[in-house]
Parts: structure tokens; sequence; C-alpha cells
């Protein structure tokens, strides 16, 4: 993501946060690096990068008053269905107008597809439950 990033943007212009389970991954998280190999591939990029350990939607959540806007948000297939139904509801503070969400969905084959969602697809996801609490 970075390298797409940098197609566009300098590279000390580019903020890369990853929030990933890391050293907590669980067999349901699938492979992945710890955050010390995660930190030392990144850094050669040049670019700034924040990477938040912990498990992604509840760490999201714990985050997202911190985090600022961001142009770019890629959302695994992995993630716990009903953990991402909580989350959700923290989403649009995140979001500029021009930002880009998109959502990795696992299709028969077993492939994936990565789509872009709209605002409207967005919001839609935001339960009536998560409105009271934000009222």
């Amino acid at each position: 993501m970075i390298e797409a990033a940098e197609c566009f943007h300098p590279e000390h212009e580019i903020f890369y946060c990853g929030l990933d389970p890391f050293e907590g991954r669980s067999s349901a998280d699938g492979p992945g690096v710890t955050l010390k190999m995660a930190h030392r591939l990144l850094k050669t990029t040049g670019a700034r990068v924040q990477l938040i350990p912990g498990p992604p939607c509840h760490t999201l959540a714990r985050m997202a008053n911190n985090l600022g806007q961001i142009d770019v948000m890629v959302l695994s297939s992995r993630l716990d269905p009903k953990e991402l139904a909580d989350a959700w509801f923290y989403v649009p503070r995140l979001l500029h107008e021009d930002s880009d969400v998109f959502l990795e969905c696992v299709l028969p084959g077993p492939k994936t597809v990565v789509r872009r969602l709209s605002r409207t697809e967005i919001e839609a996801k935001i339960t009536p439950t998560d409105l009271r609490r934000a009222a």
C-alpha cells in the first residue's frame, strides 16, 4: 500500500497506520509477522509508520479519536464479522470527503475481491444501537 501511495505522494508525506494482532494472532487470524518485524520492514519505505497491536476492531474503537482523518482504509475479510459490525460506528469520524474505504470480501472459489464502499453503504452499517450511543 505504501508503494502504491508513493505513485501519488513523496514518501515523506505518507503516513501508514496498521492495526494488527501481531504476536497476539490466533490460528483464525492467519499468518502474520511480529510487531518488531513489521516495523523493520516498513521503516525501509521512508513513510511515517504507526503500528498498533491488538485486535483491529477493538483497537479501532480505542484509537478512533487519536488517529485523525485518513485517506484510505482497507478492511480485511479476516476480521470477525461481529467485531467489525461494532467497529463501523467509529469509521465515519476517521473520514474526510475524499476518503476511500475498501472492504475485502471472500467469494466462492475461494477468491477474494476488494471493493470500495460508498458513504451510504458505510452509514448503513452503523446500527441504531450505535446511534443511541453517540447521542
